[in-house]
């Protein structure tokens, strides 16, 4: 028999993830001392585990909220002293050091202590659940989403792994809103508003109220924008920008919460990926001809045999079924 012995992880408490979750952003803060060794060890961390995920950037809300307080009052916030050389960051003294922030400001020195009570919320493929929060506000998560929801007395924090939701969120001008996807945060203080994440880009589109789109990750481009009622903005790692959308665009996008999918003059191929996000059966566009080809119409969210023989009375196109996929081709 061998000699080696095999090592069993044990799970993290909520108290040692967030302490993890400290010396990140401490040692992030200091960006004299982060390298790109650093920046790829903190990637491999968010990976291991939605908690880690969640506590971090549930932590750098609190820490920049933080900073804002003090702004306004005139308090300095406590720094770190400079490390000695050879000497690295312990984490012990991250976590302390957060905390003496937070309880030189005012905020959620508990709610850190405490550790994070999140609850996850997901809709399969094809699904649609409403959600009410703790503190009176409903989700709408639309197909394959997942959310993480941390409400206190003192933070709401909902963090948006995938997917899309529609929020509806009771004011209280006191405790904002925070939903953090995808590197960047929505600062809600009372409005309706949708948000989407996709592969390389997140979309806000205001319905009602104010709410502020920024980056929440130091590692991205720095960029804020203040959004009004129809205005519909898009974020990426690099960049943002907003347009205005009609009324009438704003609720053709949201008709997935009465179950269907309505399309004004979108391209085949566009209306055939918004299909796809629904239903296990995929419809696929053979050639790159068709691809541009514009389509109208109301469908159920799970209607890809009424949308076939649209595409084929209306653009003449052939539709043919081969296992889980209907081919459409010319």
């Amino acid at each position: 028999m061998s000699g080696a012995r095999e090592e069993t992880m044990v799970p993290l408490s909520a108290q040692d993830v967030d302490a993890q979750a400290a010396q990140f952003l401490v040692r992030r803060r200091n960006q004299t001392g982060w390298s790109v060794d650093d920046q790829t060890e903190f990637d491999a961390w968010l990976s291991q585990s939605l908690a880690h995920e969640t506590a971090y950037w549930r932590l750098e809300t609190v820490w920049d909220r933080a900073d804002r307080l003090n702004a306004l009052r005139g308090t300095p916030v406590l720094e770190e002293p400079a490390p000695r050389a050879g000497v690295k960051f312990r984490k012990t003294v991250a976590a302390v050091v957060v905390v003496m922030v937070f309880v030189a400001t005012g905020v959620a020195a508990n709610f850190f202590l405490n550790g994070p009570r999140v609850a996850t919320y997901s809709a399969p493929v094809g699904g649609h659940m409403t959600v009410q929060l703790a503190d009176g506000s409903r989700v709408e998560l639309n197909t394959d989403t997942v959310l993480h929801a941390s409400m206190t007395g003192k933070e709401r924090f909902v963090a948006l792994e995938k997917g899309e939701a529609f929020f509806q969120i009771r004011h209280d001008r006191l405790h904002p809103f925070f939903v953090t996807v995808a590197g960047h945060r929505v600062v809600d203080l009372g409005t309706k508003f949708l948000v989407r994440r996709s592969a390389d880009r997140v979309e806000v589109a205001l319905v009602e109220g104010r709410a502020r789109i920024e980056t929440a990750d130091s590692a991205l481009k720095p960029h804020a924008m203040d959004l009004r009622p129809g205005d519909f903005a898009v974020a990426t790692a690099a960049s943002l920008s907003v347009s205005k959308e009609a009324v009438q665009d704003l609720t053709d996008q949201l008709g997935w919460r009465r179950g269907v999918l309505v399309f004004r003059h979108v391209a085949l191929a566009d209306a055939v990926a918004e299909f796809n996000r629904y239903n296990s059966q995929q419809l696929v566009v053979v050639g790159p001809s068709i691809e541009r080809l514009e389509i109208v119409g109301t469908f159920p969210v799970n209607g890809t045999a009424l949308f076939g023989r649209a595409v084929k009375n209306v653009l003449g196109l052939n539709v043919e079924r081969h296992g889980e996929e209907i081919l459409i081709s010319r």
